[in-house]
């Protein structure tokens, strides 16, 4: 019996600290709500906010240049907002899975920020 319950103790795993996912999820699609709570000494959740300005500036830029280009130049404006949903939604993956993984092609810039 004693045994049995020396198996199940080894089996459990060692509870990590929890990460404050939903705040990290709210900080792809307004970068600046977790910047508002207590949520702004959470290194995880600083992590993603840092990801979700770089969203928000990145479409920003979208912007400028759907605003800029011509009208036959459409598609490459539609193309450049279907790959910034698609970021978000990586990005969202990550903070409910507990990563810290940069999104691809401009997630590294993000560590240059200071929050």
């Amino acid at each position: 019996m004693e045994e049995n319950k020396q198996e199940n103790q080894s089996n459990t795993p060692a509870l990590s600290p929890q990460k404050n996912t939903g705040m990290a999820v709210v900080a792809y699609i307004l970068f600046f709500i977790p910047l508002l709570t207590e949520a702004k000494k959470d290194p995880f959740v600083k992590y993603h906010v840092k990801q979700g300005l770089l969203l928000f500036i990145s479409s920003v830029a979208a912007n400028i240049f759907g605003g800029i280009s011509p009208w036959f130049l459409w598609w490459i404006d539609n193309l450049l907002y279907l790959a910034l949903f698609v970021l978000m939604i990586i990005g969202i993956m990550n903070a409910i899975k507990g990563e810290e993984k940069p999104l691809p092609i401009i997630g590294k810039f993000g560590e240059q920020f200071k929050l």
